[in-house]
């Protein structure tokens, strides 16, 4: 508003033709300058220079506005924004419909806890016809890890949404909506993510998933300023895309521990050596997602996923609509599933803890092994 131009602002013309004479443009040029540095530079009485600035602050200024009025237009923007539902009953009444467009919505937690498992059913109810609750779209989905399976996205389609897939061809054509990216570097990320942001309205786009930032940066053992920086480009980056063209992103993170010798280990890392469930747990002692404080200011909703004692929990942490919750789940054919939905409130430091007591980090299901 500082830049809006004085001849804009319907001044009378005595005083506006000397503001254009002494190249005093817009607002910012004049409020950069005392009435009593204006008064020397125009000439004129302290009447007109008070005047004059008094009608180009109440040009410029924005219309104070009520909380009422605020929470007015908050409840029409989410209207007009809308959501995704998730199909887990509990957690879109938490969070007023679903997974909200135009923000970015962060799934943390260990590997083989079940975030891919959430993802790919979102990539069905993103790619469902609408008749039957979806958003009838294309899916954009950036598989860091390889770990989409699209034999288990179909098994979760079959058995959630029988009457869809049991229709001739339409497994394949829901199966053809979902696109997937597999970049091997942060520049192959970075390069894909710039193509999106251009083609997401040409081909009808309603859900972009990234799956996982944490395995990006850490494979490119990117580290201190550096890592902080790539980091913030790529987070404005991602925010950017969601709120233009206000469709949901969901983004996965890890979680690493910090070790007594100060470096940090990533979940998905102590896999990749082969080694034990039982070796990876030791790093239990602190868990903390892994893309930072930065990264966690970010994002406008956040959803822990953890096991104690073998029991999973899809904690609600960070919501600008909820209270904090805990929703317990398991993992079914039917991809995830609440065991109640009426959550259980989390108030204080526990809802931001990550805990992985007891977790097996292989699902089976027949003979193929997914995260």
């Amino acid at each position: 508003m500082a830049n809006k131009l004085l001849s804009e602002m319907g001044l009378p013309n005595s005083i506006a033709n000397i503001f254009a004479a002494r190249n005093l443009i817009n607002a910012k040029d004049v409020f950069s300058l005392t009435e009593f540095e204006l008064m020397e530079l125009l000439d004129v009485d302290l009447a007109v220079v008070t005047s004059a600035v008094a009608h180009i602050s109440e040009i410029t200024c924005p219309p104070y506005q009520t909380a009422l009025s605020l929470l007015e237009q908050r409840g029409q923007n989410e209207n007009m924004a809308g959501h995704l539902p998730t199909s887990l009953k509990g957690l879109d009444n938490a969070l007023c419909g679903g997974i909200p467009f135009g923000v970015v919505t962060e799934l943390v937690g260990p590997a083989g806890i079940g975030k891919t498992q959430f993802c790919l059913k979102l990539s069905l109810l993103a790619s469902l016809p609408s008749s039957y609750g979806g958003l009838d779209g294309s899916v954009i989905y950036i598989d860091t890890e390889s770990k989409f399976s699209s034999r288990r996205m179909i098994e979760i389609g079959f058995n959630s949404f029988p009457e869809v897939f049991q229709t001739e061809g339409m497994a394949q054509e829901m199966a053809g909506r979902i696109l997937v990216l597999r970049p091997t570097s942060l520049s192959e990320f970075t390069n894909s993510l710039q193509k999106i942001k251009v083609s997401l309205f040409q081909h009808g786009v309603k859900l972009l998933i990234i799956d996982s930032m944490a395995a990006l940066l850490s494979g490119e053992g990117v580290q201190g300023p550096q890592r902080q920086h790539s980091l913030g480009w790529h987070i404005s980056f991602i925010k950017s895309v969601a709120e233009f063209s206000r469709i949901p992103v969901v983004v996965t993170n890890q979680v690493r521990s910090q070790s007594r010798d100060g470096t940090s280990h990533y979940s998905f890392q102590e896999q990749g050596r082969g080694e034990s469930p039982e070796a990876a747990t030791k790093l239990d002692s602190h868990l903390v997602a892994a893309l930072g404080i930065h990264w966690a200011h970010a994002v406008s909703i956040r959803l822990i996923f953890e096991s104690k004692s073998g029991q999973r929990f899809i904690k609600l942490a960070k919501s600008p609509v909820s209270p904090p919750l805990a929703f317990p789940f398991n993992i079914t054919s039917f991809g995830i599933s609440l065991l109640n939905d009426d959550g259980v409130e989390m108030p204080g430091p526990e809802i931001h803890s990550i805990s992985c007591q007891g977790h097996n980090d292989v699902i089976n299901f027949g003979s193929e092994m997914m995260h």
